[in-house]
């Protein structure tokens, strides 16, 4: 089990601890429901250090990204980030990740903690061009600062102006006093926010200066729990739950980050699935009757017939009703259909909405 460089952090401010993706990491504080209304009304902060940094560099950087990836990286410039996925050679994705323009030979690609090996091998499959590779993962922290009030909470600690920065864009800078680090507006919680990249010498210096600033605004500490309700009710895919090696960006509604201007690892294939039309999609459903969804609950028709697969489920605190995600047929994923999620035997009534499910 890894820790992160704030896992004395997490136990000494009586965090529940569960193992994650091969970390320690902590799951909740004071409780999830409490945790992800500070996200939605104030701001939180999150430990993400567990998630992996890759940084590739050289003349043909740029080109092995093209080919691995499945959204445009031409389009990038300086200071921009952008949302893809690498698809593999049957119609899956290997992963979801984020790519970092740096400079035109520099990139920065964000993967999910779990698949850091498992993407740098895949990667360097593709790189017969020489790029060079660096796996930064083990010493880079990660702190994501979400919600409402994150510009104001942040802003007294560098000279960045946050209240300008554009989503999906990054600066380089002076943050806390320490030099030479990447404040990016990413997120994943649709709270608005910001991600602090640092060496880990540094995260645990930033943790209490970001802490010290966000007093006045109510900032407190917030676990991988309410990280999950909050992403679904935005209807963002979770690796391993919603997207994974057997899913087609198509089906899991990823067409906006699947761009047939260039060739990437089975494009061709994935062309024709979009020309044909995908047999299945994901979709977001909310709960008539009473009763939770979680993932692999089957999905059935009022007669009983299995539809499709819950990838996602919880009760959402923000609509205080029970919310979801999973794939069904296509010809049964069009909003407003009457739907059934299996829960102990019982035929739970449930409604395909449009995601996402908080606007």
């Amino acid at each position: 089990m890894k820790n992160t460089a704030l896992t004395d952090t997490h136990i000494g401010l009586n965090a529940k601890m569960v193992p994650f993706a091969g970390y320690n990491m902590p799951v909740q504080y004071e409780g999830i429901n409490a945790e992800h209304d500070t996200v939605r009304k104030s701001v939180g902060v999150f430990d993400v250090s567990h998630m992996g940094e890759f940084i590739l560099k050289g003349d043909n950087a740029l080109d092995l990204i093209q080919r691995v990836t499945s959204n445009d990286a031409s389009k990038l410039v300086d200071g921009k980030v952008q949302y893809s996925c690498l698809p593999n050679e049957d119609g899956g994705i290997v992963d979801d990740l984020l790519v970092y323009r740096i400079d035109d030979r520099t990139y920065m690609l964000v993967v999910n903690a779990s698949n850091i090996e498992k993407d740098w091998n895949w990667i360097s499959k593709y790189n017969v061009q020489g790029v060079e590779m660096k796996d930064i993962s083990d010493r880079t922290s990660l702190l994501a600062v979400q919600g409402p009030k994150a510009a104001e909470a942040l802003q007294s600690l560098t000279e960045i102006d946050l209240g300008l920065m554009e989503y999906y864009s990054f600066q380089r800078g002076k943050f806390a006093g320490v030099d030479n680090v990447i404040v990016s507006a990413t997120g994943y919680t649709g709270a608005g926010g910001f991600e602090i990249y640092c060496d880990n010498e540094n995260a645990g210096h930033i943790w209490n200066e970001i802490f010290k600033a966000g007093a006045p605004f109510g900032i407190k500490p917030i676990g991988l729990g309410a990280r999950d309700t909050l992403r679904l009710e935005m209807g963002f895919c979770l690796y391993g739950n919603d997207i994974n090696d057997t899913t087609s960006p198509l089906e899991a509604g990823l067409g906006w980050i699947t761009k047939f201007t260039k060739p990437f690892t089975n494009s061709e294939a994935l062309q024709a699935q979009k020309t044909e039309g995908v047999k299945r999609k994901l979709v977001g459903f909310k709960m008539i009757d009473r009763g939770i969804p979680r993932q692999h609950y089957e999905i059935v028709s009022a007669d009983g017939k299995t539809i499709g697969e819950v990838t996602s489920g919880t009760q959402s605190p923000s609509l205080q009703s029970a919310i979801g995600m999973g794939y069904v047929e296509t010809a049964l994923a069009k909003e407003g259909t009457e739907i059934f999620i299996k829960i102990r035997d019982n035929q739970v009534k449930a409604e395909i909405i449009k995601l996402p499910f908080i606007k």
